[in-house]
């Protein structure tokens, strides 16, 4: 059985909007969006952009920056990071809006500021936070600037080091976003109602690929947002779509119950999922995404959920997992409620996914599909959005804790929700010698009494 919530996990946040996609903007921060759409109720329409830190015993959320959109609520998003800047790509209704999120560090009363440069982020894995959520300098670390800026690793409220702190070593730091509008395209043409279902940016950051309510693939160069190709894709909406590793192909889903790999190059068709369904009945695919294998760009599984069409609730969803070079099912796994939500850690190792119904949180190990955590009921309504934590070092170090996995999760309950899954233990490698070495003497034993 897989091991439930921590006593430490839980609620990291509450907005006083419903939240529809969550994605990392740094290594140590997320954004959540949502909204309660353009009609008059008074629920907000934005963004917020939260720091997430450990304090020794569990995760904590600080509030960075909230952006309001005016009547635009944001059901989508995708975020690049540049290492001076990031780039948030938002869908508001048929078009995509681009954001630039500059960091800035400024001094704790606001009035001194200093530059944002990539040196600034050479100390960033010497600080740790004390179980009191006060960070602190880690014996033996170095001087200079530490955690700023492009990367976002200067925590909201820590100290950091500079020359004018040679004169005054009380001076705090404080890491703040400013977010300024830029370009906005028209990404889906459905007559009187058109709009933007899924955004996503490649991870090479060249392109970026949209799909709507028009059944069109659209790519785009980015971040110049110049339309390079218009592909008639699915005959209805589309409902997800994601962009290999290396950046060479894209997937899309939709409800017309096909699930297309597109090369990106010759926007040509590669080949189209397909599956023996259980006992015949229709089932549409949900959500889409790949994962590296070992985190090689060049080596990656395809990974999709599916739910039956017309009897919710009797029939189960299932997690899985495809061969990328042909398109067949390697792996299924059931799961006894319809699915909403999946995410892929950015090193492959793991995948969660998020249920309709009850807001439960499951995690699976991704080359088997062995559910290894299971948080029942997690959030009060249908999972909208998860996203790993990620453990690679490409946009700064990652977060210090004593999980293996740490899986973010919003819904339109308005909460931001963390779940760990703990160290597994494992056999010590001199036990396992010396159970080795137990195994070979007592079957040379027994073999030399039998006169073998």
């Amino acid at each position: 059985m897989a091991p439930t919530r921590r006593p430490s996990d839980g609620l990291l946040a509450r907005v006083n909007f419903p939240l529809y996609a969550v994605d990392m903007l740094t290594s140590r921060h997320v954004l959540v969006a949502g909204g309660g759409g353009a009609s008059k109720t008074g629920v907000a329409n934005g963004f917020e952009i939260y720091e997430i830190y450990h304090n020794g015993q569990h995760f904590c959320a600080q509030e960075v920056v909230r952006h309001e959109t005016g009547s635009n609520v944001v059901m989508n998003f995708a975020v690049r990071n540049d290492g001076r800047r990031s780039y948030l790509c938002a869908g508001q209704e048929a078009h995509c809006q681009m954001y630039f999120v500059n960091p800035r560090v400024v001094s704790e009363d606001g009035k001194e500021e200093i530059s944002v440069t990539q040196e600034t982020t050479k100390n960033a894995a010497d600080s740790h936070i004390n179980e009191n959520g006060i960070r602190q300098r880690r014996p033996g670390g170095t001087s200079g600037v530490e955690d700023v800026a492009a990367n976002g690793h200067v925590p909201a409220g820590e100290k950091t080091s500079s020359p004018k702190q040679d004169q005054n070593a009380n001076i705090k730091r404080l890491l703040k976003f400013d977010i300024k509008a830029a370009d906005s395209v028209q990404t889906d043409f459905l007559g009187n109602d058109p709009l933007q279902r899924v955004v996503r940016i490649s991870p090479n950051g060249r392109i970026m690929a949209t799909g709507g309510t028009d059944g069109h693939l659209r790519v785009w160069s980015f971040p110049q947002m110049l339309k390079t190709a218009d592909m008639e894709a699915h005959s209805k909406e589309i409902d997800d779509i994601d962009i290999s590793p290396d950046s060479k192909y894209i997937i899309t889903i939709s409800k017309d119950g096909q699930g297309l790999m597109w090369d990106i190059a010759t926007s040509k068709k590669v080949f189209e999922l397909k599956w023996a369904t259980p006992e015949g009945s229709k089932y549409l695919f949900k959500r889409c995404r790949y994962g590296t294998i070992e985190a090689q760009r060049d080596k990656y599984r395809l990974f999709t959920i599916t739910n039956p069409l017309g009897k919710v609730g009797k029939q189960r969803g299932f997690l899985q997992q495809w061969d990328c070079t042909n398109g067949k099912l390697r792996l299924a796994v059931g799961i006894d409620e319809s699915l909403a939500s999946l995410a892929v850690r950015d090193d492959g190792r793991f995948v969660a996914v998020g249920t309709m119904f009850s807001g439960s949180i499951s995690m699976y190990i991704a080359f088997s599909l062995q559910r290894v955590l299971h948080i029942p009921n997690a959030h009060s309504m249908f999972v909208t959005g998860l996203q790993f934590l990620p453990v690679t070092n490409e946009e700064g170090p990652p977060i210090s804790s004593d999980t293996e996995a740490a899986v973010l999760s919003i819904s339109v309950d308005n909460k931001v929700c963390i779940h760990s899954l703990q160290h597994r233990r494992t056999m010590p490698a001199w036990l396992a010698v010396i159970l080795i070495v137990v195994v070979l003497f007592g079957a040379f034993t027994l073999c030399s009494f039998l006169g073998l």
